[in-house]
């Protein structure tokens, strides 16, 4: 009994062991290879968008300051408004202006007087002296006295002009056609020429600058393939600008100019771009982004499905003779167009690669390719 008893154990050990190994042979059987997509990295021309900060300024961006101090008396714009070249700003208390230029004028009356009279006294003793009837002292005394009334009449003529001017610096007028920008001062505040703030700016808005910056390297490059600076900034294609709000304007943009300076802090080139404001909805002052295309010939490129980001590093799966993907790390340029990496480093171009779905595929893990 004892002997069938263990017999029996066995038999049933023995089929649980069978049916175990037959079970591992149908799952592993009916596990299929994984399916990727899978292709070599491609060769061709590309384009990619670069982002830089950027600042707008008016074209021109004129701080306007009082020529005399004195109180405020009007404020004859506001705030935002468009504003020609001489047409009038601020006028400031013209009281004491007046009163010096009607000083100035009441004492080249009195030098033109005096000028009269001391001609009339030079030809008189001019006849006598001709007549012999005075000596030669007395004439010269005359013509000294002559020649002190036009200098002083030429200095009262001099100080007419500054009070006149002084007077006409009373009234504050806009040196340019533009735009006002913020009016600190108002109506009854004290104001001089050597305030720290200035009345108000004034901004030709009709066109705007915009400044940004680029790697001394990337700028570089630029020139060398163009062979000088004039060149290589006509060379450049046109910009657009992202506004602060993500949109981006819908006038395309030249770059102008460039810095002759290299910031030693930043290791940059200063370029300046110019665009229309037509509209002028933009604005002196404000920030934005330029997205500058840079074409890149005959790169090696992969698309951006064919790589797992590690922190600052991409790895992608090549895969060998034997269809086991294998991880490689490459080296990829920042910028993207949102599809495609180019390849700067780790990939030459002969291997094949998962070039979709790269995330799923584990190290080691055999694969084939789908159409």
């Amino acid at each position: 009994m004892k002997t069938k008893s263990i017999l029996y154990v066995i038999l049933s050990l023995t089929a649980m062991t069978l049916l175990s190994s037959c079970g591992g042979k149908q799952q592993q059987r009916t596990t299929p290879t994984p399916e990727f997509k899978i292709g070599k990295a491609e060769k061709k021309d590309i384009t990619l968008a670069q982002k830089y900060s950027a600042t707008i300024r008016g074209r021109q961006d004129i701080d306007v300051y009082p020529q005399v101090g004195g109180t405020l008396q009007k404020l004859c714009v506001t705030e935002g408004q468009k504003v020609t070249k001489g047409q009038t700003l601020f006028i400031i208390d013209q009281v004491p202006y007046q009163a010096a230029l009607n000083t100035a004028e009441a004492a080249q009356k009195a030098a033109t007087a005096q000028l009269a009279t001391a001609q009339l006294s030079y030809d008189s003793k001019k006849k006598l002296f001709d007549e012999q009837v005075i000596s030669d002292f007395e004439l010269q005394t005359a013509q000294n006295t002559l020649l002190s009334a036009k200098a002083q009449l030429a200095q009262a003529d001099a100080q007419v002009v500054n009070a006149r001017n002084s007077l006409s610096y009373t009234v504050v007028k806009s040196p340019a056609n533009g735009v006002v920008g913020t009016l600190p001062y108002r109506q009854g505040a004290l104001v001089s020429s050597a305030m720290p703030q200035p009345l108000t700016t004034v901004s030709d808005n009709n066109e705007m600058y915009v400044y940004f910056s680029i790697a001394e390297a990337q700028f570089l490059q630029m020139v060398r393939n163009s062979q000088n600076v004039e060149q290589a900034i006509a060379a450049m294609p046109e910009l657009t600008l992202q506004l602060v709000d993500g949109s981006e304007y819908d006038v395309k943009g030249k770059v102008e100019s460039a810095s002759g300076v290299v910031d030693r802090n930043t290791g940059s080139v200063q370029l300046r771009a110019v665009f229309s404001n037509p509209t002028h909805i933009l604005h002196s002052g404000s920030t934005g982004n330029i997205i500058l295309p840079t074409v890149y010939k005959d790169a090696l490129v992969i698309p951006t499905t064919a790589t797992v980001q590690m922190q600052d590093k991409y790895k992608i799966f090549v895969v060998d003779s034997e269809g086991v993907a294998h991880g490689q790390i490459v080296s990829v340029l920042p910028q993207t167009n949102g599809k495609e990496y180019i390849v700067t480093g780790g990939l030459d171009g002969t291997e094949s690669i998962v070039s979709e779905g790269a995330g799923m595929v584990k190290e080691g893990q055999k694969v084939k390719g789908n159409s």
